[in-house]
């Protein structure tokens, strides 16, 4: 795994380019501290998850499977769960292979970009392997269970036409310009309320109880973000919001 960090924008950089980037049982369990560290940073608005050189992953590293399937899938979903939980934007920047646990940290995140000739596939038909019930789940969610199935049962990889179509990827572009559309979007994210994103992250999961509710009804009278939004827009000038989550709100990542 490499990091990068500048301007509000954190990046995660799966890093194995000799297996085109797949993950081994090091990197799953590496996932989730650098989330949580990054989660905890107030400097970071916005995190990216991309893959080194000219693909994004190509799914588990089929030696750690043999050794032992059961315990590399746990691995596996204590990442993506930890990613999907993660408390401030997410976005997949995708070029190539998206494929196995590469689609499930893919899809763990809140947006998917991707770059013209990106495949994605779900694999586990291929491998005899049970699927995560809150992976399939979280497929469901993106994609719809007719397409869900689809992936699921032929294990067969899927372009980015019909992955934009299917709602598994939010935008495409070509290769050359998804690096300066990731950075152009990131921008903007980095510029709008916290708290809009915050809430709306935990909104957009399961129904929230009656006391999460408050808390954000709560935190919005208290920001004074709306009144900062409204006064930007009579001036004429870009907002200047304050708010950032307190340690307790990061705890509350919704999953996508």
């Amino acid at each position: 795994m490499l990091t990068e960090h500048g301007d509000g924008v954190a990046r995660i950089v799966l890093h194995n380019p000799a297996k085109r980037n797949a993950m081994t049982e090091a990197m799953w369990r590496e996932l989730p501290g650098l989330l949580a560290g990054l989660a905890d940073d107030t400097s970071v608005r916005v995190l990216v998850v991309t893959g080194a050189e000219n693909t994004f992953c190509a799914g588990a590293d089929i030696a750690t499977l043999r050794e032992s399937a059961e315990s590399s899938q746990a691995l596996a979903v204590a990442a993506e769960e930890a990613l999907s939980a993660f408390p401030k934007p997410t976005l997949a920047a995708v070029r190539g292979h998206c494929v196995g646990g590469g689609a499930q940290l893919a899809a763990a995140c809140d947006l998917r970009f991707a770059a013209h000739g990106a495949l994605f596939g779900v694999t586990p038909a291929k491998l005899g392997i049970v699927y995560p019930a809150s992976s399939t789940q979280r497929l469901v969610r993106l994609v719809g269970p007719a397409t869900a199935k689809y992936l699921l049962f032929s294990g067969e990889l899927i372009d980015t036409d019909r992955a934009l179509r299917t709602g598994l990827v939010d935008e495409v572009h070509p290769p050359e310009e998804l690096e300066a559309r990731v950075r152009e979007f990131t921008r903007t994210l980095v510029e709008r309320s916290q708290l809009t994103q915050a809430a709306a992250k935990e909104f957009a999961g399961p129904e929230p109880d009656a006391s999460r509710m408050e808390h954000w009804r709560r935190e919005a009278a208290e920001s004074g973000e709306a009144a900062e939004g409204a006064a930007a827009f009579l001036e004429r000038r870009a907002p200047r919001f304050r708010w950032t989550p307190a340690p307790a709100d990061r705890s509350h990542g919704a999953p996508g």
